[in-house]
């Protein structure tokens, strides 16, 4: 969030509500709810680290803010964009959670996968509802769209899991 905060400061001063505003205005409810607490104590850290300075409101008797960005932030600005997102996921909890709890015979590996399949196609058809009734917002419905693509390819890994892994524990 640290990045977005700094790149939707980077064309003008915002106060935390407005940079809250923006986010739910590109992604709509597909991004998590914010609260005050999460922009403000983001917006504090940023202050810290010097990413940005802030300066009251004169006259304003709530002790509102407007945050603008400083050089620093412009460098850590450029530095989130010119780096790409890392693309492979090793650390899977899911596939991890599986293996553990079958090697240790604490779970059947056969439940696991089916509840996990359960919840990868109910996230499916929450999307697919999402997508089909909110067309107002293309950022919201691109994500949307590649949250679901990556939930067909986790089907089809199941599908690989229960194909390749041994889904009995070898007696002992």
């Amino acid at each position: 969030m640290r990045s977005l905060f700094l790149a939707l400061l980077a064309d003008e001063n915002r106060y935390g509500y407005e940079i809250k505003q923006a986010l739910e205005q590109e992604f709509g409810e597909l991004l998590p709810a914010l609260n005050a607490g999460q922009i403000y104590s983001t917006l504090a850290r940023l202050e810290r680290d010097g990413l940005v300075t802030s300066e009251s409101i004169e006259g304003d008797n709530r002790r509102k803010r407007v945050y603008e960005l400083t050089e620093a932030g412009r460098a850590a600005l450029t530095g989130w964009i010119e780096t790409p997102v890392p693309g492979t996921r090793l650390k899977d909890e899911f596939f991890m959670k599986l293996v553990i709890l079958a090697s240790a015979g604490l779970a059947e590996p056969k439940a696991l996968i089916a509840g996990q399949r359960r919840e990868y196609l109910q996230s499916l058809r929450d999307l697919d509802a999402m997508v089909a009734t909110d067309g107002s917002r293309p950022a919201a419905e691109l994500l949307a769209e590649g949250a679901i693509l990556h939930l067909k390819a986790d089907l089809e890994w199941l599908d690989l899991i229960e194909q390749r892994l041994p889904m009995q524990r070898e007696p002992a």
